[in-house]
């Protein structure tokens, strides 16, 4: 899902060519059904099994889109001129990148490109966020995150996130100025001043008191009443929650009333 932040987070959903704004399907019910069919969503082939969110397995293994400083970018070595792909490193990854706090139940901190906000915070279902340093390139960005995790997990909570527990009295710009601490002098030079808290509201009407969650693989057709979507989840009536981001590639026919 495509998303926008606003007063409350837009989301639409792109389904072949046409665009579905999800916010005007919160409290209708709703039916998405799998077709069968997955196209891998670096090359567009068909596959019979999705790998890593999308991917066909030469894709998974080969393409620059799955390489491992994707998860791990204190590997990335985009700014040497390597990488499974140079010049796609040389596009994506040898760009100005920022390190942030993000706080759902806890605070996490995380690594994102500085085009990716604050999309990648509303992904992952943060209610606030701040950017604590910026980089030249990805491999930096890494090597904060590495010294942060001694000090703050880099894990969110899904079920948690999707209950909605907020550990609402971490207050950001004070976690940012005590975490920055923690860092050495060759990489705190990297911190950024500004102190902007964003805030982050879901279209939830109802958050679960318990989580089940479904996906494509077990159950073909998923349907409910939607009672809203916060990071990348559906979350239907009677705790049901659907995660999009990794039916990535399925086909699925969407039908509402």
């Amino acid at each position: 899902m495509r998303t926008e932040l606003r007063d409350i987070v837009h989301y639409s959903l792109t389904l072949g060519n046409d665009s579905v704004n999800m916010n005007g399907l919160i409290d209708r019910e709703i039916s998405l059904r799998y077709t069968g069919r997955i196209f891998c969503v670096s090359c567009s082939k068909q596959t019979k099994k999705s790998f890593g969110q999308g991917f066909c397995y030469n894709c998974f293994a080969n393409s620059p889109e799955n390489a491992e400083c994707i998860i791990r970018p204190e590997l990335c070595e985009a700014h040497m001129g390597g990488g499974r792909d140079p010049e796609w490193e040389k596009n994506h990854h040898f760009h100005p990148h920022y390190v942030y706090l993000a706080l759902s139940n806890e605070v996490k901190v995380g690594v994102t490109r500085h085009t990716q906000v604050p999309t990648r915070w509303i992904d992952q279902g943060a209610s606030k966020a701040i950017v604590i340093a910026e980089v030249p390139y990805r491999q930096l960005a890494g090597l904060i995150e590495m010294e942060l995790k001694n000090h703050v997990t880099d894990k969110t909570n899904w079920q948690r996130m999707l209950k909605n527990e907020v550990a609402i009295d971490i207050e950001l710009t004070a976690k940012k100025k005590e975490i920055l601490e923690k860092l050495p002098e060759h990489l705190v030079k990297y911190a950024v001043a500004e102190n902007h808290v964003y805030e982050i509201n879901y279209p939830v009407l109802t958050y679960p008191e318990k989580i089940v969650s479904q996906n494509f693989d077990k159950s073909p057709e998923i349907k409910g009443l939607l009672k809203g979507i916060k990071g990348q989840y559906l979350i239907f009536d009677g705790g049901v929650v659907l995660n999009l981001r990794n039916a990535s590639g399925y086909e699925v026919e969407l039908c509402y009333e």
